[in-house]
């Protein structure tokens, strides 16, 4: 099963070695908050905690022009407020789907880390 996962990030990733380098710092992150699922796609990488509470994608493959090379949307049950995020979205369900674009791994900082934590623990 790991090696599938395994198998299955590196086609993700596939010629974007920054998107991958940022994603694993992603990864890393949500693992010390505890059990998280993921789930491999063509389009996006989905962690589920009871559900999803993250996305990773990376926008070269659907946008046209200079793209960041990792986008992390994350599910929260109420609208942040915060400039970092490029597009917050309210979805059907009283949850508001919150896109931010990261350009390089230190991008994954602190506040990033407590959004995370939040969406964790609503999705358990």
């Amino acid at each position: 099963m790991a090696d599938d996962l395994n198998r299955a990030l590196e086609r993700f990733f596939d010629d974007r070695p920054e998107a991958r380098a940022i994603f694993d710092v992603a990864r890393n992150a949500i693992a010390t908050l505890g059990t998280a699922e993921l789930q491999v796609t063509k389009s996006q990488i989905a962690f589920r905690h009871g559900r999803g509470f993250a996305w990773a994608w990376t926008p070269d493959r659907y946008l046209r022009g200079e793209t960041a090379p990792l986008v992390l949307s994350i599910s929260l049950n109420r609208a942040d407020t915060s400039p970092r995020w490029k597009e917050v979205v309210e979805v059907p369900g009283n949850h508001w789907m919150h896109h931010l674009e990261l350009g390089d791994a230190s991008d994954i900082d602190d506040e990033v880390r407590r959004w995370l934590r939040e969406a964790w623990d609503l999705a358990g």
